[in-house]
């Protein structure tokens, strides 16, 4: 008997090869454009070669040694550093080479960062700051979704009334950053009515019991977090009632309004239902998203999460730690896409059909 791979097998290992494919794409292009075609690799040549006469000048071991033998000298070193680092190859090799690792998650060691315990790892100063990226902006992108679904769905039912019009007048105040509404709420809550902290991620020093450490972490996340919310609130909610408004406009809604059926099981029947699988992937996108901190708000608070160290890194130029951000972001993305498509093709008989699978 023939065996047959069954169509959903197939779907999502067609799915996977693409995205891994894309994944492949996205960080080749990011290894050339972090080390600018090679010329980075050159800087550290340079900075490396300074280090190294720096050192053998100030030892005065070899001071006593002729120019010509301590010049010698930092060539040999040099060199030796150089292959150990393996910047002796070109560029073209080295970029591959920086792909496997990558793929393979071997983050390796950065080049001038270290994490808040010392070590030189990527994954180290990755893992150390993701935690507080995570409970900062995860949680605000998640109270952001459920704020944007309760008040649009209430706004669909309201369309045209004063509250729905008010909204509409204030979306154009979403495109002022949620950093500066962070500055506003400092210059209220911390410098005047002294009543919350300026910014960092725990009082100093930190309090020894756990229950007054997670309290004094909450407090100083309340206005990171506020000023997140604050800064998508009106056109978030402005998207979410118009996503409402948009489905209670379909045919099938208008067949159930003629069946005589109450207005809140039309509601949570054939609009919400079906409203809610683009707003599942907005959320699913938005908390990866959230991961990667924000860089602005993170100075303005000082919160010390993961968007501090892409911004070191960038500074630096130390490429190892902003590729390790964009392989796990990646492969995240990868994975996110994944799954959706994977439940989708289970709940939608249209996404089946499109996909082959049956």
């Amino acid at each position: 008997m023939k065996f047959k791979i069954p169509p959903l097998v197939t779907y999502i290992a067609r799915r996977g090869i693409s995205l891994f494919i894309a994944v492949i794409i996205a960080l080749y292009v990011t290894i050339l454009v972090a080390n600018m075609g090679g010329y980075v690799d050159e800087l550290m040549k340079n900075e490396i070669r300074l280090m190294v006469t720096q050192a053998i000048r100030a030892d005065p071991y070899y001071r006593s040694l002729p120019k010509t033998e301590v010049d010698k000298l930092i060539e040999a070193r040099f060199i030796s550093e150089i292959k150990r680092r393996g910047l002796d190859k070109p560029f073209l090799i080295r970029s591959f080479i920086y792909l496997a690792n990558a793929i393979t998650l071997d983050l390796g060691r950065a080049m001038y960062l270290t994490s808040d315990s010392g070590s030189s790892q990527v994954k180290t100063i990755i893992l150390e700051r993701l935690p507080q990226t995570v409970m900062l902006f995860t949680t605000a992108t998640v109270i952001n979704f459920f704020i944007h679904l309760y008040f649009g769905l209430i706004l669909s039912r309201k369309y045209g009334s004063i509250w729905d019009k008010i909204v509409i007048y204030l979306v154009p105040t979403s495109s002022i950053p949620g950093w500066f509404y962070g500055i506003l709420l400092i210059l209220i809550f911390a410098s005047w009515l002294h009543i919350l902290p300026y910014g960092g991620l725990v009082d100093y020093p930190p309090p020894s019991d756990p229950l007054m450490y997670s309290l004094s972490v909450l407090k100083h996340s309340i206005l990171p977090i506020a000023s997140w919310v604050i800064g998508s609130l009106f056109i978030g909610i402005y998207y979410d009632r118009t996503l409402f408004l948009i489905y209670s406009t379909e045919d099938y809604v208008e067949a159930a309004r003629a069946k005589g059926l109450p207005s809140r099981l039309i509601e949570r029947r054939y609009v919400l239902r079906n409203a809610l699988p683009p707003k599942i992937t907005q959320l699913a996108f938005a908390v990866i998203a959230s991961w990667t901190g924000a860089i602005v708000t993170e100075a303005v608070f000082n919160w010390p999460g993961l968007g501090r160290v892409i911004l070191d890194s960038i500074l630096t130029f130390d490429v190892p730690v902003l590729l390790g951000v964009t392989v796990i972001y990646a492969y995240l993305l990868a994975a996110t896409v994944l799954i959706l498509d994977i439940i989708y093709g289970f709940i939608d008989p249209r996404i089946r059909a499109r996909g082959g699978v049956v």
